[in-house]
């Protein structure tokens, strides 16, 4: 079976780096004090605890805006919605595409933001929202709406069915109580998607709720911002104190919220498996360059052996894991394939997918700087920033240790 480009995705990706080239790099150019060196002083408003600068935010709106006006930014929603129906294959060979390129204005690694979206909450207020959640969709996607996500707590992480935080029905009411740590995108949200137990014990998948909750709702407090290995940080510590919310802002059925958070876990994981091979291969193709042209005692670095088998070794895991990565987002494409025709499910190969491919951008983004030596660990390349970026990948949306944990539940028939 064949996983590369078809005629029509390849179209799409030239069209893509057309318009990169005659819209998002000038404007890149135009505020080059966020992407050069300055590039995490500029982007971090330092007063605000840490939180993306507001001039920071206004330009990745502007170009999400013009992407949207382009016609790419709503790839993967429905024609309904104003997008292409775009496949998770598709979508995959387009997010290594792009981070392949390099970071930059089209593909932004810290906010998570790109020419073409993901489009999360859109999708889950689609399939989960009531009538009035789903008027927000258009505002959502166009960025006049934003919702945060607030699932992991102080106490539980990785283990969501251990949850303290709380809600208890009041009448026509719901009262909220806890807590929720690494909540993203609090310092412009309007609303954050807050997963409560609601009925059921701990350990129970059944009994969390998803409630829509306004963030100027009373009892709702941002404590901080936790300041992380990258910066701009958007993830907030966020206290709950006895917020009501109607009973019309819960998302999907009550006692049901995990599957609603995870609905959508399979797409968004290969989708980034795919972003961090792109951003390996980047750092792969780099480092061969500047050994061809680096030169110790009279030759080429690439002359040695010492240089080239590292670099020989990644690239030919990036080559192994692009098709296993197609592949896998082919199979999700197709709905009846929970098994492929190599005995593996399609959950076992996302979990191989994703936390191989985030091990391996860090392992590439290591070398490059290694080969370009004292510059490469300098700001003055990206490399630095990439591997700030995605080490966060092997902790965060399902850590590498549980990604194993799945694959090896398969493995041993305990799944």
């Amino acid at each position: 079976m064949e996983f590369g480009p078809s005629e029509e995705t390849q179209e799409l990706l030239d069209d893509l780096d057309e318009f990169i080239e005659e819209e998002i790099d000038p404007l890149e150019e135009e505020h080059k004090q966020f992407f050069d060196e300055r590039r995490e002083h500029a982007r971090t408003d330092w007063e605000a605890g840490g939180a993306p600068a507001e001039e920071w935010d206004d330009l990745l709106a502007e170009m999400r805006r013009r992407a949207d006006e382009a016609g790419f930014y709503r790839y993967a929603l429905p024609e309904r919605m104003g997008g292409m129906d775009g496949t998770n294959l598709g979508m995959a060979i387009i997010r290594e595409h792009l981070a392949s390129k390099g970071p930059g204005l089209h593909n932004v690694l810290q906010s998570e933001a790109s020419i073409v979206g993901n489009h999360q909450f859109p999708q889950i207020l689609d399939r989960f929202g009531t009538e009035e959640q789903q008027e927000l969709i258009e505002d959502v996607i166009t960025g006049d709406v934003f919702v945060a996500f607030g699932l992991t707590e102080p106490e539980h992480g990785s283990d969501a069915t251990w949850m303290d935080t709380t809600g208890e029905r009041d009448g026509d009411e719901w009262v909220i109580d806890g807590a929720k740590r690494w909540n993203s995108g609090m310092h412009i949200a309007d609303f954050d998607l807050v997963f409560a137990r609601t009925s059921g014990e701990d350990g129970d998948a059944e009994g969390i709720t998803a409630f829509l909750v306004p963030t100027d709702a009373d009892g709702f407090e941002v404590e901080y911002f936790w300041w992380t290995f990258n910066m701009p940080t958007d993830h907030a510590e966020v206290s709950i104190d006895g917020v009501r919310v109607p009973d019309g802002a819960i998302v999907g059925e009550e006692g049901r919220g995990l599957h609603v958070a995870q609905r959508f876990v399979h797409e968004s994981r290969i989708r980034q498996a795919a972003a961090s091979l792109g951003a390996a291969q980047f750092c792969i193709d780099e480092a061969v360059e500047y050994a061809k042209e680096r030169e110790t005692w009279g030759e080429p670095l690439a002359t040695r052996q010492a240089i080239q088998f590292p670099l020989a070794e990644l690239h030919t895991e990036a080559e192994m894991l692009r098709n296993t990565v197609r592949k896998t987002a082919a199979a999700l494409d197709d709905e009846g394939q929970m098994i492929t025709e190599s005995g593996s499910s399609v959950s076992e190969l996302v979990a191989m997918c994703n936390y191989t491919a985030n091990n391996l951008v860090c392992r590439a983004a290591d070398r490059a700087m290694q080969i370009h030596g004292g510059v490469g660990y300098s700001r003055h390349k990206p490399f630095e920033h990439i591997y700030r970026h995605h080490r966060r990948y092997r902790i965060t949306e399902g850590a590498e240790e549980i990604q194993k944990r799945r694959v090896a539940g398969h493995l041993f028939d305990f799944i």
